[in-house]
Parts: structure tokens; sequence; C-alpha cells
């Protein structure tokens, strides 16, 4: 027992170490409190003469604006004849030289000189993007997988061959669009196909189309005209198709005859309202480009 007691009885010297660690700890919380209250102090300080400067600066504006109205309507009432104020003022714009009045119309309206920038830039690139397309006197659309037939024929050449300057634009130029549909989902969405084939059948591009069995199984009845009529002696023609297997088509555009395959035909789109355009505009188109259809189907069926 007497041993415990002698462990658990502090020294006066372990007393007097634990009494200054606390005071230098309370010293240090009070000066961390002083140097915080007096920051504040001073802020408040600041504020208050950022508050009086503002108060005396809107209070001589005020009182300049006043005396400048007064002195305005003495000058009306010709009380006075003349103004130092606006004097003063008149004098000083006078003597700015032209290249500081530019500096200061472009500091004074920045913004509005920037937005006008912005927007005259984009009507500059949409404009030359217009003038700059192309503007083909024709398009034929080849609906359909034969990369030899549409790319690496001469089937544009072919028809710029038949065609005169429809357009006036003073060139003779043809243009195909391939759309390389397979009916695979994969294939067609790495392609593209599906979405040009939903952009050109709804829009007026092109009436004449060159297409596969995949292509006549999905355009159903009503999408081409029946021509059976309109040539009622050509063996290759079979309701609103010509079929292209027995044809000249292969020779005139410089490909072998097993490129075109006994699927393959052309036909000519009927004038319908579509997504992307009116019957009105498919009306025209159909009347501009059936002369090249009718050149077309004459040609190859020598």
């Amino acid at each position: 027992m007497k041993k415990n007691n002698e462990n658990n009885t502090s020294t006066p010297e372990s007393d007097e170490k634990l009494h200054i660690s606390q005071n230098i700890f309370e010293t240090r919380r009070e000066n961390k409190k002083k140097e915080a209250a007096e920051e504040l102090k001073k802020q408040a300080e600041l504020e208050q003469k950022l508050a009086e400067r503002r108060k005396k600066a809107e209070e001589a504006r005020a009182k300049r604006l006043e005396e400048e109205r007064l002195e305005l309507i003495r000058l009306k009432q010709g009380i006075i004849e003349e103004s130092d104020t606006i004097k003063e003022e008149t004098e000083e714009e006078v003597k700015m030289t032209v290249w500081q009045k530019i500096v200061s119309f472009f500091y004074l309206n920045k913004w509005w000189l920037t937005i006008a920038v912005i927007f005259g830039t984009i009507a500059c690139i949409l404009l030359h993007s217009f003038l700059s397309r192309p503007n083909p006197d024709v398009i034929l659309l080849v609906i359909g997988e034969n990369y030899k037939l549409s790319q690496e024929s001469q089937l544009e050449e072919y028809i710029e061959s038949l065609i005169e300057d429809i357009n006036g634009n003073g060139k003779i130029e043809a243009s195909v669009h391939y759309i390389p549909y397979t009916g695979d989902d994969k294939r067609d969405y790495a392609s593209s196909a599906t979405s040009m084939l939903s952009a050109e059948l709804q829009s007026d591009n092109g009436a004449i189309v060159i297409g596969n069995k995949l292509a006549a199984e999905m355009l159903s009845d009503g999408v081409f005209v029946d021509i059976s009529a309109i040539y009622p002696d050509n063996e290759l023609i079979k309701g609103d198709k010509l079929m292209l297997k027995d044809s000249a088509l292969a020779e005139k555009i410089g490909v072998d005859e097993s490129v075109i395959t006994d699927e393959w035909f052309i036909a000519i789109r009927e004038p319908h309202k579509l997504m992307h355009t009116s019957e009105k505009r498919m009306q025209e188109l159909y009347e501009k480009d059936y002369p090249v259809f009718d050149a077309i189907v004459k040609d190859i069926s020598e």
C-alpha cells in the first residue's frame, strides 16, 4: 500500500511543469483571439472607409449633375449666355484626336463589337459553305452494296454525256450518291447507310434510283412510277423497274458484266410529299430528272 501511494503522489516539479504548459497553451489561445479580433476590426475600418469614399463620390457626382442641370436650364431660359461647366466638357471633347476618338469608340462598344464580329464570322462561313457546295445538274441514287458499280465505274461520266447544263451554272455535272445498304444493322450502322438512306428518301435530292433486290423489297409499291405503259415495247421493263442485267449499262459505264447481276434495276420516284420536302418540290424534281431517266432507258435498251 505504501508503494502504491508513492506512485500516485505527484511531485512539486511535475505539478509545476503541468502548470507552465497550461499557461503557455492558454496564452497562445488568447493571442489568437486578440489577433482575430484586431483583424476583424481592421477589416471593418477598411470597409467603412471604402463606404465613405463611395458615398462621397456619389454625392459629388450627384452635385455635379445637379449643377449641370441647373446650368442647362439657365442657358435655355437665357439667364446666362455661357456655361463654364458645359464649355469645359465641350472643349475636352474637341481636343480629342481622331485616333483617341476611335480608341474610345471601340472601348465603349467592345462587347457589342465582339458579338457583331462573332455573328459576322458565322454568317461568312455559312455563306461560303452555301456558295461553294456542289450543285450538280442531276443526282442519281445507288441503293445497295456494289462499290464497283457506283464508285469504280464511269457512271457519273456516262450520265454527264447524256445531259446538258440543266441548272444553268455553266457546268455539266452529275453526282452519284452511294448508299451501301445491306439490311445488316451492324454493318449499316458502321457505314451510316441507314441514316443516309432515310435522309435521301425523305428529301428532293434525286429522283432516279439504281437499286438491288433488297432495295426493291424495302421500297414498296407506290414509291416508283409504273413505266411499263410509257415503254410498252421494252422487254427489260417489269412494272416500275427496268432490269439492268441484259441492258447495255455495264458496257456504257466500263465495268464487267458480272458487276451487274439480275437483281439490279433502275427506276424513277413518284412525286409524293415527304418529311423534308413538299409534293410540289418532288414534282419539280421529277420533271427535271425524267428527261435524264428517259435518255438512260433508251440508250441502254438499244
